[in-house]
């Protein structure tokens, strides 16, 4: 009998806490695709300074029901320039307040409506067409998931409180603190979510398996536990990642430490709480974690900028981050000089070269290395591009209002049509990442040759764009010339490599899938090399 209990136990528990990560991860894509890409938004918009960033934070973790997913989004902001380090600390600092919201929904113990909210939620998902219903309809089935993981586990977790083992190692962790803080970190490492880490203490603690004063320290391990999934996240990334992550550490890990020092007067004062405000168990938790968060950040938001130098020396390196907020285009010439206002169109647009070749670099990188960083360097690149893009475009349409010479015009209209070619070419190489990221994950195999092709067309590519839009900067019709001719070469490349493809396909030499990824990269290659032509050609007026 004993042993159908244990395993009785066992498996309601392991079970219970796999319908409850699947409900979190489920409610939040839900959420997510409900919210769409404002997410990005509100992080960009809305982190003018770190205690916007706090905000920001806070609200997109609520959304995705996960810290890690607001640091990831983080960090690719920071990587494409769109925010500084002191903003994204903001961004983390709130984004573990916004976790505690996820530890306060299961405080309210509504888990014997569990089963109708599923009902309600299934019934969403599979009787409607309409898009906006069906994912609320997953949000909704994802918080059933949620309460119902949550019951089966409390249910597994019971009979711990009887058993001696148990009981005994609780003891051990009041009297020792580090011993629960271990526990709680190794916990949320393994299951790689604070909040199901938490979820399972509030349950311990419901059933009385654990005492609030031994519950407490579990709590802080938990807090530093979910930093690790954000370290493991950097590991292959960038500088500006690897930054971002270890001030999440470093913020966690001092607040735990402060918690420690403090624990006894803050266990008085989370029992005050729950007794002033006549607090459930698991409410109790969710409160001691409310208050470890916001406290947290409290102390040591004013040192956000200290924080910031500490992890710039702890991480050195240069930052491949690209500014891609305009520097040349101001308003003020707008008015006073709509030829100046050209002229800085222009410069913009020539830093909007950069970017495109340095993301083009990266992403031949990322098609010889496979390392992750590469690949986000690059796509951060793109977003980088497509921003300049609209500002820059923008600028150009208030400078066509005014009245401007002819010569002015021929400019204005070189500029809007070498801006588009840019963000086209920013478009190829997305395309050029993707098709790796395919061929990784598919574990494609390209040969040696198919690859020293490859290589062989990316480094003419380069050279090809690079020289157009040195040309353009100079209005060099020389250089234009000699971009114009490799870009013949490029077109007779990419016929030679289909063919000799074919060759290798037909001699079973490689794989369809590999063939496919192939000639998409060398014909996504190609148009590459056709915009570069068209900003060649801008120059070169008689073409």
């Amino acid at each position: 009998m004993e042993e159908v209990s244990v395993q009785q136990m066992i498996f309601l528990f392991v079970g219970g806490l796999g319908l409850f990560l699947f409900g979190i991860k489920y409610m939040g894509d839900g959420l997510q695709r409900s919210a769409g890409d404002k997410l990005r938004d509100i992080l960009d918009r809305f982190t003018t300074n770190p205690f916007m960033g706090v905000l920001a934070g806070i609200v997109v973790t609520v959304l995705l029901q996960t810290s890690t997913g607001t640091t990831v989004l983080t960090i690719g902001l920071v990587n494409a320039g769109f925010m500084t380090l002191r903003q994204a600390i903001g961004v983390i600092m709130g984004a573990n307040i916004g976790t505690t919201v996820t530890a306060f929904i299961i405080g309210i113990d509504i888990s014997a409506y569990a089963l109708p909210i599923l009902a309600v939620g299934t019934f969403l998902l599979f009787f409607f067409k309409n898009k906006k219903v069906v994912y609320f309809g997953q949000t909704v089935f994802g918080f059933g998931a949620i309460f119902y993981g949550l019951e089966l586990m409390s249910d597994g977790l019971r009979p711990l409180r009887g058993m001696q083992a148990f009981q005994d190692l609780t003891v051990t962790m009041s009297d020792i603190p580090l011993l629960g803080v271990a526990i709680g970190t190794i916990f949320t490492v393994s299951v790689q979510s604070s909040t199901a880490a938490i979820g399972v203490l509030q349950s311990l603690h419901a059933e009385g398996a654990i005492e609030l004063q031994a519950a407490l320290p579990v709590l802080f391990g938990d807090n530093i536990g979910t930093t690790i999934t954000a370290v493991l996240a950097a590991m292959g990334a960038s500088v500006a990642a690897k930054r971002a992550a270890a001030s999440h550490v470093i913020f966690n890990l001092l607040g735990t430490t402060v918690f420690l020092i403090l624990l006894i007067p803050f266990t008085m004062a989370v029992e005050w709480f729950r007794d002033v405000l006549v607090l459930e168990p698991r409410m109790t938790i969710a409160f001691a974690h409310g208050i470890f968060n916001v406290s947290n950040t409290v102390i040591q938001f004013p040192f956000i900028a200290l924080l910031a130098l500490i992890v710039t020396k702890l991480v050195p390196g240069d930052d491949s981050v690209v500014d891609s907020k305009p520097k040349h285009l101001d308003p003020i010439f707008l008015e006073q000089s709509p030829s100046m206002a050209i002229s800085q169109a222009k410069a913009e647009t020539l830093r909007m070269g950069e970017v495109a070749i340095k993301g083009l670099e990266q992403t031949r990188e990322y098609l010889n290395s496979n390392q992750p960083k590469n690949a986000e360097i690059a796509l951060s690149l793109e977003d980088a591009i497509n921003n300049l893009d609209k500002k820059i475009t923008n600028y150009l349409v208030q400078v066509s209002s005014q009245d401007i010479t002819q010569a002015d015009s021929n400019v204005h209209s070189t500029v809007v049509d070498v801006v588009r070619d840019m963000e086209r070419i920013g478009d190829h190489f997305e395309n050029i990442v993707e098709l790796n990221e395919y061929k990784i994950a598919n574990k494609v195999h390209l040969t040696d040759q198919a690859m020293e092709d490859l290589n062989e067309m990316f480094d003419l590519t380069v050279e090809t764009v690079t020289q157009a839009i040195k040309a353009f900067e100079d209005g060099d019709v020389e250089l234009a010339k000699k971009a114009m001719e490799k870009e013949n070469k490029i077109d007779e490349m990419e016929r030679v490599y289909r063919k000799k493809h074919i060759q290798r396909l037909n001699e079973g030499k490689c794989s369809g899938t590999a063939g496919i990824i192939f000639v998409d990269i060398i014909s996504n290659l190609e148009r590459v090399g056709d915009h570069a032509l068209n900003i060649a050609q801008e120059v070169n007026h008689e073409e």
